[in-house]
């Protein structure tokens, strides 16, 4: 059978999608491209905003359209809307029973894929990706009050280690260069599981992994640094990347991990608001101290890290005073990218039922005015690396005829660069020097 998959969205409706590729080619079945070829289609649909929920929606018509005889609905706008999923598709499956998709239509028992795993190939088409995404959490115990997500997926969960490191096996197995740990609440990670924490040595700090010949160990529950120590020592991933962390739950000395060259270094710490009185109306467990002093630690240790961010424009009752505050606040943090929603009430979040909604033209105004702030702040990070020569891990190329191959591809703190090549580098790392900033990609050339 003939299988296209899609997914719409976050980082973790990704590594969702590319787990049921793994399950379906494992199951001895084609992962294809184009919707017009295929036998069965498997949406994973987000419901983040209403323009997510609309476009989940058009992927399902589109895939229609083209004639698939089978289309599966899955994700968290089925989850929310599964009557609305059920007109535009043949089989609605909700968040809860995502896990056991594949075996549940192919009627497998899941034990048929707790064995030797497959390695990951790249998904066909548009979904092409060197970096793999690595889905280690799931839920979310938080209540932010704008947020639809946590009702849509449920409480928060973390996924085994043994799992975890699996996943990346057959990830690597499969030639991917870059792992991204990924999950709705990401920094919330922990489990009993992992090795016992050694007593530290006077005036140190303690470690995750007790040293030989420690007579004396205190049992305590390993977190994100833990995990990703385990990572490190016990695979061999060239390249590690973290998602998006909200900026709260953070061991104090995470950051130190990052002078190990294989974390890259750029950290996704959503902000949403930039003023204390909007952030509390968000119930979001940071404030403009707190969130200013992570980082400043992150710097202390990567100097020229590439920190971007969420901010919602127009939050309810967030006036111009509330959002001139924001508008400092983010100058002031120096971002280097970020992405700007205009506030999207969301039916069933406490925030869709305050007083005092901000008017949708007022909404776009402030979009606006967030997105030239950022656009600017964007291009002074860029300019900082004109000479510098970088890893860059090759994403795409297109074929120039004569003129070679045009490669794009990311460094490690997520400039996107463009070069050309005599060859096509697909999923390779070259030495790039960057010559020069095109908007936001920057121009390089491959050092031999």
């Amino acid at each position: 059978m003939k299988i296209y998959l899609d997914s719409i969205g976050c980082r973790l409706n990704q590594a969702e999608i590319e787990r049921i590729a793994r399950q379906f080619r494992a199951a001895g079945h084609e992962i294809v491209g184009e919707a017009n070829v295929a036998d069965l289609a498997v949406v994973n649909t987000c419901t983040v905003t209403s323009q997510a929920a609309a476009d989940s929606r058009k992927v399902l018509r589109r895939a229609k359209r083209a004639g698939v005889d089978e289309i599966v609905a899955t994700g968290c706008w089925v989850t929310m809307e599964p009557e609305k999923a059920a007109e535009l598709s043949n089989k609605v499956v909700l968040n809860a029973a995502k896990e056991t998709l594949v075996p549940d239509l192919l009627n497998l028992s899941p034990a048929t894929f707790d064995l030797e795993p497959l390695e990951r190939v790249p998904l066909p088409g548009l979904r092409s990706r060197t970096r793999a995404f690595i889905k280690v959490q799931d839920g979310c115990d938080n209540a932010c009050t704008f947020c639809i997500t946590t009702v849509a997926r449920g409480s928060g969960y973390s996924r085994p280690i043994k799992d975890i490191l699996a996943d990346i096996q057959s990830a690597l197995d499969g030639g991917t260069q870059e792992i991204v740990l990924t999950g709705v609440h990401l920094g919330s990670w922990e489990s009993p599981h992992l090795p016992y924490r050694a007593s530290p040595p006077e005036g140190g700090r303690t470690s995750p992994f007790p040293p030989r010949g420690a007579k004396r160990f205190l049992f305590q529950k390993a977190r994100m640094g833990a995990l990703i120590r385990t990572i490190l020592n016990e695979t061999s991933t060239p390249r590690l990347r973290l998602s998006s962390l909200e900026p709260w739950e953070l061991e104090p000395d995470l950051f130190e991990l990052w002078r190990d060259p294989r974390m890259m270094r750029h950290l996704h710490l959503p902000l949403q608001s930039g003023s204390d009185t909007v952030l509390r109306r968000m119930r979001r467990n940071t404030s403009r101290a707190a969130f200013r002093d992570l980082v400043a630690a992150a710097r202390d240790v990567m100097p020229d890290v590439a920190i971007t961010t969420d901010v919602i424009a127009g939050f309810p009752g967030e006036t111009e005073a509330e959002f001139a505050e924001t508008l400092d606040y983010v100058q002031e943090i120096g971002f280097a990218d970020g992405h700007i929603f205009t506030y999207s009430p969301r039916p069933g979040t406490p925030a869709s039922r305050m007083k005092e909604q901000v008017e949708k033209a007022i909404r776009k105004e402030r979009n606006a005015a967030l997105r030239a702030v950022f656009a600017e702040m964007g291009e002074a990070y860029r300019q900082k690396f004109i000479g510098e020569t970088m890893p860059v891990l090759w994403e795409s190329n297109q074929s120039m005829s004569d003129a070679g191959w045009t490669m794009q591809g990311l460094t490690g703190n997520y400039l996107r660069v463009r070069a050309t090549a005599s060859e096509p580098r697909w999923n390779q790392v070259d030495q790039v020097k960057l010559l020069k900033a095109e908007g936001d990609v920057m121009v390089g050339e491959i050092i031999k």
